[in-house]
């Protein structure tokens, strides 16, 4: 899901990668780019991972061609490359990355990526470390053993297996506390716990009133006023814009 901040600021959340996310990333983005946005951020929060395919797509969307997103090495030493391919067209922005504890997997793969090849700021926290793959190998009677085989390793040669990606900006996040009518529709976050906004899913009761969905749409804008790491995200593009624009005497 996409939307517009603060007029010229596009934001993206990823909240799994599957088959489709990197078809569905395009299209965001596309839209964005009509209405002239000047900074990205890319929502990785609370992503638990999915296909490294889809994290390779998605890494692809932001790097030039034969850029290296990731690799696998084994014990046996034998390594497997995965770089991104020929791009009809890149988008480049100046974007910030949003992690933290419940990244893992795919979402680290990416965060490592736009980190290590300078397209992005990755602000939040430390990730979640899942940088192993496992295999799982069936038995006789019908149950199975999931192996580590290989681990993954960053465009720099590092591995995010139990360390994680280190942000490079931490933002602590804080709890948040809504108007007691407010919480009984959108959740208490646990005490520390990152703001992530989810969409709103559309009520299949057609009695939905107008009402209903705006009380939704303000306890959705006073959660993401409430969202520190969000907001240090919207600061930065702000004062990017500002340096860039600068020019010597």
């Amino acid at each position: 899901r996409s939307r517009l901040l603060d007029e010229r600021i596009g934001y993206v959340r990823i909240s799994q990668f599957q088959e489709a996310t990197a078809g569905d990333l395009e299209n965001k983005l596309s839209e964005l780019k009509e209405k002239n946005i000047q900074g990205l951020i890319l929502d990785l929060r609370n992503n638990p991972g999915g296909l490294l395919s889809a994290a390779v797509g998605v890494s692809e969307k932001f790097l030039e061609s034969d850029k290296l997103v990731v690799s696998i090495k084994g014990r046996d030493g034998q390594k497997d490359e995965y770089r991104s391919h020929m791009q009809s067209d890149h988008f480049e922005y100046p974007m910030i990355v949003l992690v933290n504890q419940g990244s893992a997997s795919a979402s680290e793969i990416v965060a490592a990526a736009m980190q290590d090849w300078g397209k992005a700021v990755i602000i939040g926290k430390t990730t979640f470390g899942k940088g192993s793959v496992q295999t799982i190998l069936p038995l006789s009677d019908g149950s199975g053993i999931r192996l580590t085989t290989a681990k993954y390793y960053t465009p720099r040669g590092e591995s995010i297996h139990k360390v994680g990606v280190k942000p490079d900006i931490v933002v602590e996040p804080k709890p948040v506390k809504l108007a007691e009518e407010s919480s009984s529709i959108a959740g208490k976050p646990d005490k520390g716990a990152a703001v992530v906004v989810e969409p709103m899913e559309k009520d299949s009761d057609e009695s939905t009133t107008d009402e209903k969905k705006k009380d939704l749409t303000n306890i959705e804008a006073e959660l993401m006023k409430k969202d520190i790491q969000l907001q240090k995200a919207i600061e930065l593009l702000k004062t990017w814009k500002v340096f860039k624009e600068l020019r010597p005497l």
